[in-house]
């Protein structure tokens, strides 16, 4: 699961780089508050059958929130994509509409992950403590900001509040740090552009046993690209 919401030059998602996304091994790419930065992807989503939108966006928005793809052996793996409420506009709030998302996916799969896209790491951890023993895992993103709180939860739930961010690290999340450091200064309007710097794989690594869809195992992952 690849969350695919800044990939085009640090905003939003094009179906060329989501392509590339999924030939470099991506099974499911989700998304988040940029979905419709790139206009292009909203006439593509509707048929794209491995890339999914928050499913609490706008029931008339093109897209779903909701996949079931096949793992490496062949079990199917639901994943549902959610963003959160607070300090970010959602046409419903994510506790409104995931019960039943997860009863839909749990027809489907046994092992099912949520990717939370939020601000607040409240939110996130809330949601996951909500979900824990009906879900895989609940990863959070969305800060850039990779989380040191990793975990597996009494029901058998994966969670880490954010994954981080794969992209340039000798920045500020994401944006060269002058760019960002001279709006924050002046309060003046500034177009950012990526950095890059110290470029990093972020993410997490869950097991689970697929007869039970429990995980096992919570790892945050870190790789550095030469």
């Amino acid at each position: 699961m690849v969350n695919g919401e800044n990939v085009a030059d640090g905003v939003g998602l094009t179906p060329k780089l989501a392509q590339k996304l999924l030939a470099a091994g991506g099974d499911v790419i989700t998304l988040g508050n940029h979905t419709w930065r790139r206009r292009e992807l909203g006439d593509w989503i509707g048929g794209a059958a491995q890339v999914i939108r928050p499913a609490n966006f706008s029931r008339y928005a093109p897209g779903r929130g909701l996949v079931v793809a096949k793992a490496r052996g062949g079990e199917p793996v639901a994943v549902i994509n959610l963003m959160g409420a607070l300090f970010l506009e959602v046409a419903v709030g994510p506790f409104e509409v995931v019960d039943e998302l997860v009863e839909e996916a749990s027809a489907a799969a046994r092992v099912i992950l949520v990717d939370m896209h939020a601000e607040a790491t409240s939110e996130k951890i809330a949601l996951a403590r909500h979900l824990d023993g009906r879900v895989t895992a609940v990863i959070g993103t969305h800060t850039h900001v990779q989380t040191n709180d990793a975990r597996v939860q009494p029901g058998g739930t994966a969670a880490i509040t954010d994954a981080g961010m794969t992209g340039p690290h000798d920045s500020v999340i994401g944006v060269r740090a002058e760019l960002a450091i001279s709006r924050m200064r002046t309060g003046v309007p500034v177009r950012f552009q990526p950095a890059e710097g110290d470029v990093r794989i972020e993410g997490a690594l869950v097991e689970c046993d697929p007869a039970t869809g429990r995980a096992t195992s919570c790892t945050a992952v870190r790789v550095a690209v030469p």
